[in-house]
C-alpha cells in the first residue's frame, strides 16, 4: 500500500515538472538563432529625401529577404523635428536595438549610411557594442563600415560619382559636391576623394559646410581652372535640409548664391547618394560583409 502511494506521488511531480521542462527546452530542441539587421542613417526631416533611404532600405530587403529589417535615425535633433511636426516617432539606434532586444534577436548586424567613420559613426559603434554586454538573449552585434571607410572604398565612390554625373554636363562644366564636414579626424576623407576624383576629372570637386576642403576652396579652384558653370551635387546619403537650403536655397549664404555672386552659373541637382544603385551597392557590401561574421549556429 505504501509502496503504490509512493510511486503515484512520484509521477504526479513529474507530471507537473513536465510542462515546466517542456518550456525550458522546447518541442524542437535548443533554442534557434534569430539573426536581424538595423540600418541607421543620420536622417532627414525632408519627407522627398526620406525616399532615399527607403530606396536603400528595399534594396537590402531584397538583397536578405528573409532577415527583418529595421531603421533608426541617429541624429537627436532630426528625431525630435519629426515628432514635433509630423507627429510620427523614429526610434534611435538604441531604442531600436532595445525593441529588438526584446523580440529575442540574438545575432544583429548594423548598418551605417553614413558617408564617413566620424563622430556620428563612432557614436553609433558605442552604442551598438555595448548591447550584447546588457544580457544572454542578444549574443553578438556586428557593425557595417560606412560609405568611405578604406582605400578601396575612396576607388570604389569616386568610380560610381563618375556613373552618376549629369548626362546634360559638359566637359567643361565643373561638378561640385557638397559634404557634411565635420571637426572629427575623419574629415581627411573628402579631401582624399578629391585626389580620386581628380584623377578621374580635373572639374570635379569636393567641398564641405562644416570642414575641409572649404567652398572657398573649391570657388579658388573654379576660377583657376576657367569654369564658369557648375553642377551642385549633395555628397551625402539623402538631399535633406543641407542639400535644399545650404547648398540649393535662395539665401545670400547658400553655395548656389554665393557662386553666382562670384560669376559662376550653378545648377543644383537634389538627389542623394542613397539614389544611386551605384553607392547603394557600397554600402550594402560592406552590410554583407559585416553579417557574414555573425556566428548564426541555426536560422
Amino acid at each position: 500500500m505504501f509502496q503504490r502511494l509512493f510511486s503515484t506521488i512520484i509521477l504526479l511531480l513529474i507530471l507537473c515538472a513536465f510542462p515546466t521542462m517542456q518550456a525550458y527546452c522546447g518541442h524542437d530542441g535548443p533554442k534557434q538563432d534569430k539573426p536581424g539587421i538595423l540600418v541607421v542613417a543620420f536622417g532627414t526631416t525632408m519627407p522627398t529625401a526620406e525616399k532615399a533611404l527607403q530606396h536603400i532600405e528595399g534594396v537590402i530587403k531584397k538583397t536578405f529577404p528573409n532577415v527583418p529589417v529595421r531603421m533608426a535615425y541617429s541624429s537627436k535633433i532630426v528625431r525630435a523635428k519629426i515628432a514635433r511636426e509630423q507627429h510620427r516617432n523614429i526610434a534611435s539606434p538604441a531604442e531600436a536595438l532595445a525593441q529588438m532586444k526584446d523580440e529575442n534577436f540574438t545575432h544583429v548586424a548594423v548598418q551605417s549610411l553614413h558617408s564617413i567613420p566620424g563622430e556620428e559613426y563612432h557614436n553609433l559603434l558605442k552604442t551598438a557594442y555595448a548591447f550584447p554586454t546588457m544580457g544572454k538573449s542578444m549574443q553578438q552585434v556586428v557593425m557595417g563600415m560606412p560609405l568611405m571607410a578604406t582605400s578601396t572604398d575612396l576607388e570604389k565612390v569616386a568610380d560610381a560619382i563618375m556613373a552618376c554625373l549629369p548626362a546634360d554636363r559638359k566637359p567643361n562644366e565643373a561638378i561640385v559636391l557638397m559634404g557634411h564636414g565635420t571637426h572629427h579626424p575623419a574629415d581627411v576623407y573628402y579631401a582624399a576623394l578629391q585626389y580620386h576624383l581628380a584623377k578621374r576629372d580635373p572639374n570635379i570637386f569636393v567641398g564641405t559646410v562644416e570642414g575641409f576642403p572649404t567652398l572657398d576652396d573649391v570657388i579658388e579652384k573654379l576660377k583657376k581652372n576657367g569654369l564658369t558653370k557648375a553642377w551642385l551635387m549633395p555628397l551625402m546619403s539623402v538631399a535633406g535640409d543641407h542639400a535644399n537650403n545650404d547648398m540649393a536655397g535662395d539665401e545670400p549664404d547658400s553655395w548656389k548664391s554665393i557662386l553666382d555672386k562670384n560669376g559662376i552659373t550653378s545648377v543644383p541637382v537634389l538627389t542623394g547618394l542613397a539614389d544611386y544603385d551605384q553607392l547603394v551597392a557600397i554600402w550594402v557590401d560592406h552590410l554583407k560583409t559585416a553579417y557574414s561574421q555573425l556566428n548564426i549556429k541555426s536560422h
